[in-house]
């Protein structure tokens, strides 16, 4: 006959605190349960491991001799469960990003990592503008001119900025795209509210004049106003590419506004060693910093 684990464990616990409630307690059973198992436990053996009376318990001299035999090896057991039990819990990563670089590049490549590393789990907080950035993550994918100074920061790729509109748009004015510029409204990102002055200017269009620029603060929002046909947008590449590809929009010019935009992965927490976070970060280099405008 086999000898139930949980019979010699909770022996264990009431021999060492000489109460059933105690070790019922630091079991999660209830009192009755135990002194059940226990009971299993001395039929099994064919000994008396406790004297019971009315208020209170006391080890047979058996069952001393048992409980000094036993615990150690409890122990062990105990001890071994547990180490194997926090190799295998979850490690918890925080990441911030902006919500267009998290819905157009990094869920579609996603389920890479997760499949590759199931006991990494994942918290993205997404953001719309570089004011929203938070320090209190492990990770940041952050937009920026210039190369930000907050712990330990790689260039992914660089940003230009091209006009695109739907194929509605694009058939109505295939003659004149540049008197479009001047009747259709413009669409832009709010935290570039001169960028198609500026790329007018770097496109030697010397007629603009635009009756209508709409600022949005959300540049997947840009896009789809763009898609929906409201007006001009002037969209990032390559982080829009799939809506070029999928025929979502379509260029109306080729020549980009090329800009010192870039997007930056930062590492926080760069002193304390961290090994699911390096992996997160070697994986995002790699899958994206291939990117090419």
């Amino acid at each position: 006959m086999q000898t139930p684990i949980r019979g010699l464990r909770s022996f264990c616990f009431a021999a060492r605190s000489l109460s059933f409630k105690h070790a019922a307690n630091e079991l999660y059973l209830t009192p009755s349960a135990v002194s059940h198992q226990i009971k299993q436990l001395e039929e099994q053996l064919g000994i008396e491991l406790f004297q019971r009376k009315t208020r209170s318990i006391s080890l047979t001299t058996a069952g001393k001799n048992f409980f000094d035999a036993i615990s150690p090896i409890i122990s062990t057991l105990e001890g071994t469960i547990n180490e194997f039990s926090q190799m295998q819990q979850n490690t918890n990563l925080t990441i911030t990003l902006p919500e267009f670089f998290a819905s157009e590049l990094l869920m579609p490549k996603l389920s890479e990592w997760t499949s590759e590393h199931p006991n990494i789990n994942l918290q993205m907080d997404t953001l719309k503008t570089r004011k929203e950035l938070t320090r209190h993550s492990d990770l940041s994918i952050v937009l920026s001119s210039s190369k930000p100074t907050e712990g330990l920061a790689t260039e992914l790729f660089n940003l230009e900025y091209i006009p695109a509109c739907n194929e509605k748009l694009l058939k109505q004015w295939k003659d004149d795209h540049c008197q479009a510029l001047n009747q259709v409204p413009l669409i832009l990102h709010k935290a570039r509210p001169w960028a198609w002055h500026q790329w007018a200017e770097k496109a030697g269009i010397d007629d603009f004049s635009p009756t209508q620029i709409i600022q949005i603060d959300s540049m997947f929002g840009v896009a789809r106003a763009a898609q929906q046909g409201i007006g001009i947008s002037l969209i990032p590449l390559p982080i829009s590419q799939s809506w070029i590809d999928e025929q979502w929009l379509y260029k109306l010019f080729e020549r980009p506004l090329t800009t010192k935009d870039k997007y930056y992965l930062v590492q926080h927490e760069t002193n304390t060693p961290n090994p699911a976070l390096d992996l997160f970060a070697k994986w995002v280099v790699s899958t994206f910093r291939k990117i090419q405008s």
